[in-house]
């Protein structure tokens, strides 16, 4: 028979974790993972106080402890049961509210429950012996991984947000553009004081992320002052709500002028000079005295007005048309009437300037800029046109433009620098003058006109009989010109004559007398240079003497000396006859003839043929007659 000692390993490791369970199960071992939490129910025990359902000292019912992850005993099964919850994950780029389902009540002057510290609602102990109250949180849940008891707390994540009354789009993180501002409304805090629009600003909130902190500060509910620039906000949609409005930008050439309905206490910075208005410093209620300049703002348009002032010229026009900026698109042609009765009807033009410092002044003064055009700008250009009208009559008052431009440009100016603006200029356009008399006025000028005609005419044709007599008697008169002509051009001549013969006498003159200076000259001129050729051709003489005689003496003394090298080398009549056959030579004389005639035997026929075999034109006939030797040669 097989004792227990002699089991096969297989059967020892079944016995093994048999024995485990059994283990397991008679001290009630509970094992947690990484990923999940163990909620603790404990069937017996005292029973909770009224109005609780979380469990903190002992009491029978859900407890607030949670298991961690890990080996847990003994939890008799028959006293505890241990439900195995996943943790609570926020993804990223998302928030999750908290609803506490336990807790002290929320006080009726708040809405949400107060944030209280337990790490992130992991310490549900701390939560409840802190006085954590019951119902929805200021305090939220960012990405990340967290073990919350689901007993106590509720969490509202992006995919359960329609089960509580909000849009998934409410629990990701908030984001505002760069062109974009968010205008905030708490939906907790403290009421807005009586007379304010909205909730001052306050500290410490991290730009409304901490509403614990916000409330503890004084922050009230409804509108606030403050805005929301752009970036990335963890935001409580059950704290505040956000509207993006787009930023208010100021054109070049314009200011804007602030009037804050919200800020610190009133207080008039403008001075005792400025006694139609008030200015206030950038913060206050009121119209700031800096205005804003050209470019985007993060303004709270809600709480605050933005009045564009333009600081370029602004041309204002009474008249049909209108300006772009459309400032004078109520105004219309000035209707005056003039001493005489008459009225008319003139278009007006007025150029003004306001300066960025003065924009802010304007406003207060008079609000905005088409209460400047409407009830200062009308009234005053208006009434001086109608004022100075009645002084004079229309004809007067069209005569006078210039005159009555300029006044009108001093009154205005002078008007509307109370109200710290500057008039450029002002002009007079169109005139509009009444018809019945322009028309007795063209029926009188037309009348002029023709008179004026009639009387050019006559004297035009009084012109032309004078003219006619004046060119008969000058046609008689032609003749009688032309020989006083003649008479007169006779004269001339003899007198030029009379010159010319005179300039003929002292040009002979001059000419005889510049004759003989230059005979003169010209002769001591010749005599000197003959005198000089003479000088010259004897040195030249001279000189050439010389260089001969040096030439024949060094050509007799080479040819001395070369005959007597000869005559030493030959001998003298050696040498002699060498001398004589050169010279001979040099002169080109033949001594043997070219054709030479026999006695007796030849012919000219023989000579032609001799010469024909010489090629030469004219041969040399040597007669066989004695001859008689010449130049030492002898008779051949």
């Amino acid at each position: 028979m097989m004792t227990i000692l002699h089991l096969p390993l297989f059967a020892w490791i079944a016995l093994g974790t048999a024995a485990l369970l059994l283990f397991c199960i008679a001290f009630g071992v509970v094992v947690i993972s990484e990923q999940e939490s163990g909620l603790v129910i404990k069937r017996y025990g005292r029973a909770l106080p009224a109005g609780r359902i979380i469990a903190i000292e002992g009491e029978a019912g859900y407890q607030a402890q949670m298991l961690p992850p890990g080996w847990h005993f003994p939890l008799w099964s028959w006293k505890y049961k241990v439900r195995k919850v996943p943790l609570v994950e926020v993804a990223p780029g998302q928030i999750s509210l908290v609803v506490a389902k336990d807790g002290a009540a929320i006080p009726t002057e708040r809405v949400l429950a107060r944030e209280i510290e337990c790490d992130n609602f992991q310490d549900a102990v701390r939560f409840l012996n802190e006085g954590g109250e019951k119902g929805r949180q200021l305090g939220m849940l960012t990405a990340g991984k967290y073990r919350i008891n689901p007993a106590l707390f509720d969490i509202v994540t992006a995919q359960r947000a329609q089960q509580f009354g909000l849009s998934p789009e409410q629990l990701f993180v908030f984001r505002v553009p760069a062109d974009r501002v968010g205008i905030i409304t708490a939906l907790d805090g403290r009421p807005i004081p009586s007379g304010d629009l909205a909730g001052p600003a306050v500290q410490g909130h991290d730009s409304f992320q901490r509403a614990q902190a916000f409330i503890e500060a004084g922050g009230c509910r409804g509108l606030q002052e403050e805005v929301l620039l752009s970036g990335a906000w963890n935001l409580n949609p059950w704290f505040v709500s956000v509207e993006l409005i787009p930023l208010t930008e100021i054109p070049i050439g314009y200011v804007g002028v602030v009037v804050s309905y919200v800020g610190g206490e009133h207080v008039d910075v403008s001075g005792d000079g400025f006694s139609h208005g008030d200015l206030v410093e950038r913060g206050r209620k009121g119209v700031w005295v800096e205005p804003l300049l050209p470019g985007k703002h993060p303004v709270n348009t809600r709480a605050m007005k933005i009045e564009l002032v333009p600081t370029t010229n602004i041309v204002l026009n009474w008249a049909s048309r209108s300006e772009s900026h459309h400032y004078d698109q109520g105004l219309d042609s000035i209707t005056v009437r003039s001493r005489d009765g008459f009225s008319f009807d003139l278009d007006v033009a007025t150029i003004i300037h306001i300066g960025m410092k003065n924009a802010p002044r304007v406003i207060s003064r008079v609000g905005s800029m088409q209460n400047l055009v409407d009830h200062v700008l009308q009234p005053t250009v208006g009434n001086y046109f109608r004022n100075s009208a009645q002084e004079v009559t229309v004809l007067e008052f069209l005569s006078a433009r210039s005159a009555r431009q300029r006044e009108a440009y001093l009154h205005i100016r002078a008007a509307v620098a109370a109200y710290d603006v500057d008039c450029i200029d002002c002009l007079i356009g169109d005139i509009t003058p009444p018809e019945e008399l322009m028309k007795t006025q063209t029926d009188k000028k037309i009348a002029d006109e023709l008179q004026r005609t009639y009387d050019a005419q006559r004297e035009a044709q009084m012109r032309r009989q004078q003219l006619e007599r004046e060119t008969a008697a000058a046609n008689m008169q032609a003749e009688v010109v032309r020989s006083e002509q003649q008479v007169r051009i006779q004269e001339m001549v003899a007198e030029a004559r009379v010159a010319a013969a005179k300039g003929e006498a002292e040009a002979a003159k001059v000419r005889a007398q510049a004759d003989a200076e230059v005979q003169r000259v010209s002769a001591a001129a010749t005599a000197d240079a003959l005198r000089l050729q003479a000088d010259a051709d004897a040195d030249a003489t001279r000189v050439r003497g010389d260089a001969n005689a040096h030439a024949e003496r060094a050509r007799g003394e080479a040819a001395a000396a070369t005959y007597k090298a000869g005559i030493d080398a030959l001998g003298e009549q050696s040498y002699t006859a060498v001398q004589l056959a050169s010279i001979v030579g040099s002169a080109g004389l033949k001594l043997v003839p070219d054709v030479v005639l026999g006695e007796g035997r030849s012919n000219l026929a023989d000579v032609l043929l001799a010469k024909m075999a010489t090629n030469k034109e004219a041969p040399a006939i040597i007669h066989s007659a004695p001859l008689t030797p010449t130049n030492g040669v002898s008779k051949t």
